[in-house]
């Protein structure tokens, strides 16, 4: 094998591997991590490195007694495939945190939070 086939080899399955062992991740968050807010969000905004796949994103939202908040259903941005976007109901003073999953295209889940706290 010349020494060019095998470089182009080493290339192709050094970037096979390095794309197998990418996940998506969280790019940012609105509100941000670690936010203390004067006023509640009315949605929480959650962008990830690589489009969601819809069915299986999700993210619930924990408020200050540790109880889940019920909120509106997880929607991925119309204008975004990877941004997701969580409608909250008008929030009372104390610390949330929002769990989140994503699911990318290449079908691996990764899970996070987000923690932010209204005045």
């Amino acid at each position: 094998m010349s020494k060019l086939i095998r470089t182009v080899a080493a290339i192709a399955f050094a970037a096979a591997a390095a794309s197998a062992h990418a996940h998506g991740k969280l790019i940012t968050s609105d509100p941000a991590n670690g936010a203390n807010l004067d006023r509640a969000p009315t949605e929480v905004r959650l962008q990830f490195s690589e489009p969601v796949e819809a069915a299986f994103t999700t993210v619930k939202l924990v408020g200050p007694d540790a109880k889940e908040v019920s909120t509106g259903a997880t929607t991925v941005d119309k204008t975004d495939a990877k941004t997701v976007v969580l409608p909250v109901p008008a929030l009372t003073a104390g610390a949330y945190k929002a769990a989140w999953t994503m699911v990318g295209p290449d079908g691996h889940k990764v899970k996070g939070t987000v923690a932010f706290s209204v005045k």
